[in-house]
């Protein structure tokens, strides 16, 4: 004989569930399994190995370089002019002809040196370190949007089981709901209405499942693109309400003064200033010194040799070029009023997103008191309809429709409590602070100075700092 589960065990089973799945998996959760995946986990995962993370680390590496290219206008340049080769010479010297191979070949060394320009290579360098600073800003405001991302997806990942589960159990409920309306049917104490209501609703209920099912594939795929690795037993994902500031104000004076995207846009307002230099440079004078040293063989005459050095001094001031300069110059503070602007407007978008997160945050807030305090008076609900119904006062739509309010309920419970987590860190992320630094998320740092250090003072070498 096969033993069928009833209502209330199926009911007690949907409750256990959601418990396992709502609130304390996703806000407070005992201590997980040592084998469990944490949220600080995955994002340390996604910090090492995510790939747009890791081409901005690479770019910020090209732009260590300008500063290098930049100083090269401080140092010497030196070659090495070589030429060899074969003359044949024929004439005639008083009434003979005269034949003459000559085999000429020269060696020299050239040094040129660059002495004063206009204090373009200071300003050149001034331009590269901006960008160089600025390219740091962006790489962390790249590590902020790309952690954002781990805890965003390992969010919606749990969030995602758990509706999968509630609905998945709800269709137990309403399988059990279905038999004994069923039975009922059979004995006449409804119509076939209450049945084929009871089955639209299980029906409605297994559509729900497999859209739960797809929404949850969804989200396993973008947390395998953002943190590198499938999902595996996730641990509860906890809000980062010690790193939110105690108040709006608060907040967005942080943001202000600390967000990446300002203070990179400020940097390219520094670069675009020293830009402006470096075209009024090129209306200065230029002095250089060249050094030469040369030994020749064979120029004119068979079986010779010569040596000679020089050492020269060279000025070079401009007058007119076509007015190109003068069009550099002002399209260049036209271009550092434009960068000005756009921080400005930074600015704003930033103030902006501090606003909208801060509330958003505050909203979720509300929506999880809001939604337990729905669950809690559901339940008592479903359980009053289900009573009543069992005495001929409730029809089997009144508990249908009772059982499905306290599942929206579960549902609406569990999203406010992922967007409770995933709004605290937007709100960590708004203001500029979510990096592995300021939130210690538990892995080693990268340091864009380190390879900075590296090459800025190299004379020569082709090899990289990784040696490549």
């Amino acid at each position: 004989m096969v033993l069928r589960r009833s209502f209330r065990e199926c009911e007690k089973s949907l409750c256990a569930r959601s418990a396992a799945f709502g609130l304390a998996s996703v806000v407070a959760a005992s201590l997980a399994p040592a084998s469990a995946e944490t949220l600080e986990s995955a994002m340390a995962k996604a910090y090492g190995g995510n790939p747009q993370l890791n081409a901005s680390r690479a770019l910020t590496r090209v732009r260590d370089e300008d500063v290098a290219i930049a100083q090269s206008g401080y140092r010497p340049t030196a070659s090495i002019n070589v030429q060899a080769g074969v003359t044949q010479q024929e004439g005639s010297l008083e009434g003979g002809t005269r034949q003459q191979l000559l085999k000429p070949a020269s060696a020299g060394l050239v040094v040129n040196q660059t002495l004063f320009n206009g204090f373009q290579t200071d300003n050149n360098t001034r331009r590269a370190e901006s960008g160089v600073y600025g390219q740091r800003e962006t790489l962390r405001f790249t590590e902020m949007s790309v952690l954002f991302s781990a805890a965003q997806s390992y969010m919606n990942v749990l969030a995602d089981t758990a509706t999968l589960e509630l609905r998945r159990n709800n269709v137990e409920v309403l399988e059990e709901q279905l038999r004994q309306t069923r039975d009922r049917f059979n004995v006449g104490e409804v119509t076939r209405t209450d049945v084929a209501q009871a089955e639209a609703r299980l029906a409605g209920a297994r559509a729900d499942v497999s859209a739960a099912e797809s929404a949850l594939r969804t989200s396993i795929g973008i947390y395998r693109q953002n943190i590198g690795v499938e999902p595996r037993q996730l641990a509860p994902g906890r809000p980062l309400d010690r790193y939110v500031p105690a108040s709006l104000d608060q907040a967005v004076a942080v943001g202000l003064k600390e967000h990446p995207q300002i203070l990179s846009a400020f940097h390219a307002v520094d670069a675009a200033e020293a830009q402006v230099k470096v075209f009024e440079g090129t209306l200065y004078p230029t002095l250089s010194v060249q050094g030469q040293v040369q030994q020749a063989y064979d120029q004119q005459l068979a079986n010779t040799s010569g040596y000679a050095a020089s050492i020269l001094g060279r000025l070079t001031i401009p007058l007119y070029q076509g007015g190109q300069e003068y069009a550099q110059i002002r399209q260049a503070k036209e271009t550092a009023g434009q960068r000005r602007i756009e921080a400005e407007q930074v600015r704003d978008q930033v103030r902006a997103q501090i606003v909208d997160f801060w509330g958003r945050l505050e909203a979720a807030k509300a929506r999880v008191i809001a939604s337990q305090a729905q669950v809690q008076a559901n339940e008592v609900a479903l359980n009053g309809v289900r009573e009543e119904a069992r005495v001929g006062q409730r029809t089997t739509l009144d508990v249908l429709n009772a059982q499905q309010e306290l599942l929206n309920a579960r549902v609406n419970l569990i999203t406010a409590q992922r967007d409770r987590v995933i709004f605290s860190y937007g709100v960590v992320q708004a203001i500029g602070r979510l990096t592995v630094r300021f939130t210690a998320v538990p892995v080693a740092a990268y340091s864009p100075k380190t390879h900075f250090d590296q090459v800025k003072d190299l004379w020569f070498g082709v090899r990289t700092a990784d040696g490549r």
